[in-house]
């Protein structure tokens, strides 16, 4: 992931938010994926020892290795009793991992714990005031966001977020609170937590018909899931342009909203967009605020920028400082990520891989005012066979599509599910632009002979396309 490119020194001070208990060995398995890294950083920030394990070692595992987490590579059930990983206290996983699976099966034959990760971040909302954000949609930007916001509105925020903060260098920070968490509804575990705050941000049907640990059977289960998660918060901040959201919200025990829908406790106002983002005035049930900008384009950066102003007043934070540190902010890494240029050309990268963000996305760079080309890599058999015609349609406001191959994701591939239905469907509908070119090396040529300043280039999807993002620019001249 373009995540493991930047910088990642350790979190700040651990001044508060210590341990409660003493000092403990933690053992993370998949300690390379973005969340267990997170969870590493602030455990060894509390005091706790921490080592972890994965499938291969990677730029993340070489980083967590350098602040003193050790790393290896492949799984073991010597990891849990043997030096140097061993013996732990606490052996950490997922629900996706198989109860069968040996470092599972020697841990509890040892006598050690065995905790999901979700239980973990349960931990971390219980401690004091907390804000955890949910949907299925915008969770890392907005998570960012708040986390920012509160920093700069003088507050000093821990943060669990699913992504590279560059403010922090980090995808976790350690401060007196409150706690801001980013949470997956991919981790089924997420339904028995709550927050002091929960931002609901959408409600869609992402990780929704596949047999995987991470799907959900039903959107209606996932769904109430959600509904479960803000029944068991403080108070739930929901997004009042999203139709549903508030039915999904009839058991939260107080109920804000934010949007630009009329009714909206905190509405964005007179919104002012340009080529490098949108300036607007955040008004509270007919009052002003204070006016804000957010420095990436499109009309989810506004809502997302939105929140987390709501939830620094709800907090009460500096709202003018909070806006000023939200207008320099230039978002997590793979969320409108700026890469650099080609021949002129914005070269963007952008982790849109459902038909929503990739629409999102899409009017994102044509607030740009430029060409808007769009390199697009679908991502999982299942969701492309679920979602074609959407991400079809989704594109068609591009300028030109250039299609990679489906990003399999460990997904064993599905007869008929191919790229070709998205261009085929975007052919079909009158898309002069769209050409599906699997050969990588054909991308890079095609885009270095034709890229100018009158160009946005967008590489888009939650696969490895990020990779051809950075090949542009560095072999730009």
């Amino acid at each position: 992931m373009t995540d493991h490119a930047l910088p990642i020194p350790p979190p700040g001070p651990a001044e508060a938010f210590q341990a409660a208990s003493p000092s403990l060995h933690y053992h993370l398995m998949g300690i390379g994926g973005i969340g267990m890294s997170a969870f590493a950083r602030l455990l060894a920030a509390q005091g706790h020892r921490v080592s972890g394990c994965d499938e291969a070692v990677t730029d993340l595992t070489a980083r967590l290795g350098a602040e003193g987490v050790p790393v290896a590579a492949g799984h073991a059930a010597a990891h849990i009793t043997d030096a140097p990983y061993g013996p732990v206290d606490i052996l950490v996983a997922s629900e996706a991992v198989p109860k069968t699976h040996p470092e599972l099966l020697a841990a509890r034959a040892a006598g050690v714990a065995v905790r999901p990760r979700m239980a973990l971040l349960d931990d971390l909302l219980r401690t004091g005031p907390s804000v955890g954000v949910i949907g299925t949609h915008g969770k890392t930007t907005t998570t960012s966001m708040i986390a920012v916001a509160l920093t700069g509105a003088g507050l000093d925020p821990s943060a669990f977020v699913g992504g590279i903060v560059p403010e922090f260098g980090s995808n976790a920070r350690l401060g007196r609170g409150p706690f801001v968490a980013e949470v997956d509804e991919s981790d089924k575990g997420f339904a028995a937590l709550g927050a002091g705050t929960a931002v609901f941000t959408n409600a869609e049907d992402d990780h929704v018909g596949g047999s995987q640990a991470t799907y959900w059977e039903t959107v209606e289960e996932q769904h109430a899931a959600f509904a479960r998660f803000v029944a068991q918060s403080g108070r739930v901040l929901l997004c009042a342009d999203w139709p549903g959201l508030d039915a999904l919200c009839s058991g939260a025990r107080e109920q804000l909203s934010y949007g630009q829908a009329e009714g909206a406790d905190y509405r964005a106002e007179g919104l002012q967009p340009d080529a490098e983002g949108t300036s607007f005035a955040v008004v509270y049930r007919g009052q002003p605020l204070v006016n804000a900008r957010v420095a990436l384009p499109g009309t989810h950066n506004v809502l997302n920028a939105l929140a987390a102003l709501a939830v620094v007043h709800l907090h009460g934070g500096d709202l003018a400082l909070a806006a000023a540190a939200l207008a320099d902010f230039r978002g997590p890494g793979r969320r409108w990520q700026r890469i650099g240029e080609l021949n002129g050309a914005l070269v963007i990268d952008d982790y849109a891989h459902n038909a929503t963000k990739v629409a999102a996305a899409v009017q994102a760079a044509r607030q740009t005012g430029r060409r808007v080309r769009v390199v697009f890599q679908p991502h999982r058999y299942l969701r492309t066979q679920q979602s074609w015609p959407r991400l079809a349609d989704a594109l068609m406001d591009a300028d030109e599509v250039l299609l990679l191959d489906i990003a399999a994701a460990s997904e064993a591939p599905i007869p008929g599910i191919h790229a070709t239905l998205i261009s085929g469907r975007m052919a079909d509908n009158g898309h002069a632009g769209v050409r599906y070119l699997p050969d990588r090396a054909e991308v890079l040529r095609v885009l270095r002979e034709t890229a100018s300043r009158e160009d946005v280039i967008v590489t888009m999807g939650a696969g490895d396309v990020w990779t051809l993002a950075r090949d542009l620019v560095g072999g730009a001249a």
